[in-house]
């Protein structure tokens, strides 16, 4: 009897081992699972492409000495990116850049050359670029500008070919407060009106516009036969419908004639 009691003993003690061994196996394996699972779930996660704008600058565009070079960038750029303190030439041309914010440029006191020509910008804050004080040139040319904002006044070169610029978009006296401007080209736009002009350009391109007549004071001093534009050298005005023999007083300042229709 004792004998039999002690076989049932270890029976008992066997049989309660084997079944917890059992649950801890089958725990074991859902929690690999579980761990599987989410290691798949976070693979997928992984897969996903981030946007453009959430991505570090310099994984995006390549950034050299001072120089940050994003064209034509992959996933598509629609906004300005976050520029390293340090930048000071910006190269963002062929993207889909929309809108030029006040914020964009903000504090970016020594940027020299910025370049977003071949975008879609349509819109550009007033005060996008007024606090860049050391900005030399600036091109905007084929995008899709209606008006122009207020402009740095250290500016050397402006280039806003191959846009939709209107006079009433473009102040009169823009251009005129630029002190330095040399280099001008406003082709390709809608104007019917040339704006004031500073002393110090010798490089102007209007042409193929809508302008349709001029003073004898748009380029000259109409009251002063004296008076000579030392610094221009290239006048453009071909494509507009004016004629140019038709207002033989209007260049006599210049150095030389300027390309256009003169019959």
């Amino acid at each position: 009897m004792m004998h039999l009691r002690t076989l049932l003993f270890i029976s008992a003690v066997l049989s309660w081992t084997l079944s917890s061994a059992r649950d801890e196996t089958t725990e074991a394996r859902n929690v690999e699972g579980d761990v599987q699972d989410y290691d798949i779930v976070q693979g997928r996660e992984e897969a996903v492409v981030p946007e453009a704008f959430d991505m570090p600058t310099c994984l995006l565009c390549v950034c050299l000495s001072g120089s940050v070079y994003c064209e034509e960038v992959s996933p598509d750029m629609s906004a300005v990116p976050t520029l390293p303190k340090e930048t000071a030439y910006l190269y963002a041309r062929f993207n889909k850049i929309t809108k030029i914010n006040n914020k964009d440029f903000a504090d970016m006191t020594t940027l020299k050359t910025i370049d977003l020509s071949r975008n879609l910008i349509a819109e550009i804050e007033d005060g996008a670029f007024s606090r860049l004080t050391n900005l030399a040139e600036l091109i905007l040319s084929n995008n899709r500008l209606t008006k122009l904002p207020t402009l740095p006044v250290g500016l050397v070169s402006f280039n806003a070919n191959f846009n939709k610029l209107t006079t009433q978009g473009v102040k009169s006296t823009v251009f005129k407060k630029i002190p330095n401007l040399t280099y001008l080209y406003l082709g390709n736009n809608e104007l019917t009106a040339v704006p004031q002009l500073p002393e110090s350009l010798h490089t102007v391109h209007l042409h193929n516009n809508k302008i349709a007549t001029i003073t004898d004071e748009t380029f000259c001093q109409g009251n002063t036969s004296y008076y000579i534009r030392s610094n221009m050298f290239e006048l453009r005005l071909d494509g507009n419908p004016i004629m140019l023999w038709k207002h033989p007083n209007s260049f006599v300042c210049l150095q030389s004639l300027p390309i256009g229709w003169n019959n």
